[in-house]
């Protein structure tokens, strides 16, 4: 399968551990994975050069037209979460600079950077992974125990897909719709997120992402964001995001 980035998979070994929906995680630059059989074990960390890594596409860029179109795909991956990634590695070495120099006034900058770009990466590449070629893995509805704490926690499937929408819809500015697994009250919730890392719940497991920045479907879309939702749900991988519910939940 060519999805155009040039990147062996292969090369994208390591960890990624997701904590909560802020996006935040933590990797091993020894290398160590994730419990086995995490759908996201392998992705988004060279261990070998103990840097972040770009993930590639699990699918081509055409893949998941009509809905989203390849051009989209295309600079919204090769682009915007390449910017993401770089960003992070920077991030980690000004702050390793600052370390050593003992300046403590680099320190709030950096950090931010980090929350923001680290954010960015892991949301990017559960938002590749939570989509898939409409009829082939992607749309329809969840079944499973997705779908039973889906109709015990919204009432049905369509009250979901309504929520879910409508938060998506209604992010002020530049944002995230995410449906999320709470681990207090072992329940699932749709909450919005602002930039990267805002407005998000803390502890919470995401498990679904729709990336309602404008670069993720102004080309085909242009202001029509409530269009652009609405087409998402046809290549939601409801199959991936269930094997994320049963990692987080057990």
């Amino acid at each position: 399968m060519d999805n155009h980035t040039g990147i062996d998979r292969r090369g994208a070994l390591g960890a990624m551990a997701l904590l909560g929906a802020t996006g935040a995680f933590a990797a091993s630059a020894s290398g160590a994975q994730p419990a086995t059989g995490s759908p996201l074990a392998g992705l988004g960390w060279d261990s070998a050069k103990g840097e972040y890594t770009l993930p590639p596409l699990p699918y081509d860029y055409a893949a998941l037209e009509p809905h989203i179109d390849a051009q989209t795909m295309q600079i919204h991956h090769d682009k915007h979460h390449a910017g993401y990634v770089k960003g992070l590695n920077n991030a980690l070495a000004k702050l390793a600079e600052a370390r050593q120099a003992g300046d403590a006034g680099l320190i709030a900058h950096w950090s931010k950077q980090l929350s923001f770009h680290g954010s960015g990466h892991v949301n990017h590449t559960l938002f590749w992974l939570g989509m898939a070629p409409s009829g082939k893995g992607g749309g329809g509805e969840p079944s499973g125990s997705l779908r039973a704490a889906i109709d015990r926690d919204f009432g049905s499937f369509d009250k979901f897909s309504w929520q879910f929408r409508e938060a998506a819809k209604s992010v002020e500015g530049s944002g995230w719709g995410w449906l999320v697994f709470e681990p207090l009250g072992r329940r699932l919730a749709v909450i919005q997120g602002e930039n990267q890392q805002k407005l998000m719940l803390t502890g919470a497991a995401p498990l679904l992402g729709l990336d309602v920045w404008e670069h993720a479907y102004y080309l085909k879309y242009q202001n029509r964001r409530a269009e652009y939702v609405d087409a998402f749900m046809n290549v939601v991988n409801w199959g991936f995001v269930q094997s994320r519910f049963a990692e987080v939940s057990a």
